[in-house]
């Protein structure tokens, strides 16, 4: 299989590190468009793949392609190519707010294979968490191409594209959330009398570790708090204060408004 990639930039190189770090593919085997000529030079020192200015010439190499472009490229980028599409490629598209109809729009209702994307910013550090729609033309088999591909950088599951506005919600815009909350730990932890940068490693580390206990251990969330809460102890105290202070409200009412605000934009389109 050889991959490509209509873009080169921050998340598109994140990508690629994945890929070839996990094994998946060889350097070589991945070809990289940009029409700026820092971005290709950056991709090929940071990864060391094919590089070009031709976004033609990654669809005459490659097997499958990631539309790795801002949003608003697209229309330009795809009319670049989208006469040379082979019956056999496959498209996977990261795009934000970019739906299937409007990617089939853009390849004039031709039977392209096409699977919509949802990644989050951990995909850098290996750490994604996509959401993954196929289009009626892509197989069973070339899904799960797709999953194994996204799975090089991180988690991803199929999900129908109807909820994509709430995969924005819990994990496209995730990441602001959690850095808030672990921002408003260490402000408290400074409060306390911690030096600022202990302050952040104590509060990351904690999220993390929380994280990486919940998933390997498959307890619910409520289960591994009520253990760590002793009755009449700190803990308890703590949560009864969140919980004062409409801590969960908070977070269920912020998430939803990030869906909502995702269906508005969807509709304004």
């Amino acid at each position: 299989m050889k991959l490509g990639f209509i873009g080169c930039g921050v998340m598109a190189n994140a990508m690629m590190g994945g890929i070839i770090k996990n094994g998946l593919l060889k350097p070589e085997e991945i070809w990289g468009a940009d029409p700026f000529e820092g971005s290709r030079q950056k991709t090929k020192e940071q990864n060391g793949i094919h590089v070009t200015e031709s976004n033609l010439e990654v669809i005459e190499n490659c097997d499958v392609v990631f539309l790795t472009i801002k949003p608003q490229y697209y229309a330009d980028a795809i009319s670049s190519f989208r006469d040379h599409v082979r019956e056999d490629q496959m498209f996977i598209s990261i795009g934000a707010g970019r739906t299937l109809d409007y990617i089939a729009e853009q390849f004039e209702n031709k039977p392209v294979k096409v699977v919509r994307v949802m990644p989050n910013t951990p995909a850098q550090v290996a750490e994604g968490m996509s959401a993954a729609c196929p289009n009626q033309y892509v197989t069973e088999e070339e899904t799960q191409t797709a999953l194994t591909i996204l799975r090089a950088f991180g988690k991803a599951e199929l999900m129908p594209e109807s909820l994509f506005d709430v995969v924005t919600g819990v994990s496209g815009s995730g990441p602001a959330y959690v850095c808030m909350f672990i921002e408003a730990m260490a402000d408290a932890a400074v409060l306390g009398g911690m030096q600022r940068s202990q302050a952040y490693t104590f509060a990351e580390q904690t999220v993390l570790g929380t994280a990486k206990m919940l998933m390997e251990t498959g307890l619910h969330p409520g289960v591994l708090k009520d253990m760590v809460s002793s009755p009449a102890g700190t803990t308890i105290a703590a949560v009864r204060k969140l919980e004062e202070e409409g801590l969960r409200r908070a977070v269920i009412e912020g998430v939803n408004a990030c869906t909502e605000k995702s269906i508005q934009m969807q509709s304004a389109k």
